[in-house]
């Protein structure tokens, strides 16, 4: 199934954290996950419409990896996998590798 995001929707694949911390503890699968703060762009709507009636596009695209506010996107499930629908203003980074 392929989905189009509308507007400045922007469709997201979460990436889960490791679950081992800086000092080396794991933390088991059984421990509360916190929800993801970033992950990969599977899908962009065409922008919105400013008030002149011209396309604001959006600045991420496919296949960029980003960091979004804990709590700005929703999270739909589809096939048993959960995925995050995000308005572009809940985006804050696109993480850039070197």
């Amino acid at each position: 199934m392929k989905l189009k995001p509308l507007s400045n929707r922007v469709f997201l694949e979460p990436i889960e954290e490791e679950n081992t911390t800086e000092s080396g503890i794991v933390i088991p699968e059984t421990a509360e996950k916190e929800r993801p703060q970033k992950g990969r762009v599977l899908g962009v709507g065409p922008g919105r419409l400013n008030e002149k009636g011209e396309r604001i596009l959006v600045s991420v695209k496919e296949g960029d990896v980003v960091l979004f506010k804990k709590y700005g996107p929703d999270e739909i499930e589809i096939d048993k996998k959960k995925y995050l629908v995000a308005d572009e203003d809940d985006i804050l980074a696109i993480i850039v590798e070197k």
